[in-house]
């Protein structure tokens, strides 16, 4: 038996070394896949980076006019800012590239111009305390990729858009650095490594962002700059590289993004597919909607008087904070409140008291003829109600 003894091994073609050998007998080495990508897990620190989960439905609206961002995709989110609308319809597509089932879809509704410091954009925000191995603000700082899957539509095809990231430390000062993308109407994978940033950490706080991971579309003249590669506080704002198109000059541009992903280190490897049930969970922390089909049950409690009941709702997962509101359909025929026959509620659900496992609801009918203290069920009427808590960063 012999033994090869060698430094390092790198492609004839490669211009780095795939793997570096140490005195020790241990080795470093730049791995991109194993078994087809099988392995490697926990890397990515985006969720539903493949747009799978979508609890809040198949299309979405944004209108700057009305609200200055909106969320659609579970942890996505569209944002605006300036004084234009970003008028967009967002879908959750099934276009997509080999290997995944959905993209996120944004088109315009309008056309738009951008002046001064408008912007336009989609972005995830992230827990500052799930990045502490990125080892920011110190002299171990990692070296960070981001990867992700984008086309156009043919009327676009050729535009330039921005991805920037931005982080938020202990101070709360903020650090962005941004690099230019061109998409065509085919699937492309684009990677993108920034180097770690030694001199100011990332904010370690559950009630704070403390990254974003932002598709920058639209960019006001005022907000151009040039790409910035390496961590910057110059620039506190959102920002577009100089050269970045306007997604808003015609309403046939359309935009696909979907296998986001961020992690550790200078390659990208390839993308880390979770189980449907896993990214689920991920986003429950966030975000949980509960749309039982028509008779189906939100959850069991008691008549608490003559006009409403209390309903202990469960929650999945632990979520990030305490809920404190409640989103439901719009009226109140939608809800029933069931002891031995159904009532029709008089309003819709309300929320009493919430923790970040469980949840205190009180359905109101006025005059149910039930008894007090019996054991009660809180039904929906029909396939579209439903209760949703929402502690979204």
């Amino acid at each position: 038996m012999s033994t090869l003894k060698v430094d390092a091994i790198r492609h004839n073609s490669a211009t780095s070394d795939a793997i570096t050998t140490a005195a020790d007998g241990t080795c470093t080495a730049r791995i991109t896949s194993m078994n087809g990508g099988s392995t490697l897990s926990h890397r990515n620190v985006l969720i539903n980076g493949a747009m799978i989960i979508s609890q809040r439905g198949s299309t979405f609206s944004h209108v700057g006019s009305s609200n200055t961002n909106i969320l659609t995709m579970d942890r996505w989110k569209i944002r605006r800012s300036g004084s234009n609308d970003f008028d967009t319809t967002i879908t959750h597509s099934t276009d997509s590239p080999d290997g995944f089932l959905n993209s996120l879809k944004i088109t315009p509704d309008t056309t738009e111009t951008p002046t001064g410091t408008m912007n336009g954009l989609i972005e995830q925000q992230i827990e500052g305390q799930s990045l502490q191995h990125f080892a920011f603000g110190t002299s171990s700082a990692k070296s960070i990729t981001a990867s992700f899957y984008a086309k156009s539509g043919s009327q676009n095809n050729g535009h330039n858009y921005t991805l920037q990231l931005r982080k938020y430390d202990s101070s709360n000062n903020t650090r962005i650095v941004t690099k230019a993308f061109t998409v065509t109407s085919s699937w492309q994978r684009f990677t993108m490594t920034f180097p770690g940033d030694t001199s100011n950490d990332i904010k370690n706080s559950t009630d704070y962002t403390g990254f974003e991971f932002i598709f920058q579309l639209a960019t006001g003249p005022d907000d151009l700059v040039a790409e910035q590669p390496t961590w910057t506080s110059t620039y506190t704002n959102w920002r577009g590289v100089t050269g970045n198109s306007n997604f808003m000059d015609n309403t046939n541009n359309e935009f696909y993004v979907t296998g986001c992903q961020l992690e550790v280190g200078d390659t990208a490897t390839t993308f880390e597919h979770r189980s449907r049930g896993e990214e689920l969970a991920r986003c429950q922390r966030y975000y949980y909607r509960i749309t039982p089909s028509n008779n189906g049950f939100y959850g069991v409690g008691n008549i608490d008087g003559g006009n409403q009941g209390q309903i202990l709702v469960n929650f999945p997962t632990e979520m990030r904070a305490r809920p404190t509101s409640i989103e439901t359909t719009g009226s109140a025929s939608n809800y029933i409140l069931r002891v031995t026959s159904n009532v029709t509620c008089t309003s819709v659900p309300q929320l009493d008291i919430c923790t970040t496992t469980n949840a205190l609801v009180v359905p109101y009918a006025n005059s149910h003829g039930f008894t007090d203290k019996s054991g009660a069920f809180l039904r929906a009427n029909g396939d579209a109600s439903f209760l949703g808590f929402s502690v979204e960063l």
